[in-house]
């Protein structure tokens, strides 16, 4: 399927969002993560289904002052 991740359009096998996840970064601690615009609690991200077309976006917390 068909995906747009952070504004790139790319392919991916992933069913889930833990999944996509999983498989797109080394450790999604400090990770928040949005689908379609709606922020997904990370509770919910191994159930959250992802179909073709959906736009993700993922975000990392940065420390600094």
């Amino acid at each position: 399927m068909k995906l747009t991740i952070n504004g790139e359009t790319r392919d991916s096998d992933a069913t889930t969002l833990a999944q996509l996840l999983d498989a797109e970064l080394a450790s999604t601690q400090g990770v928040a993560a949005a689908v379609d615009g709606e922020v997904v609690p990370r509770a919910e991200w191994p159930r959250f289904p992802l179909s073709d077309g959906h736009a993700v976006e993922v975000l990392t917390a940065v420390q600094g002052g």
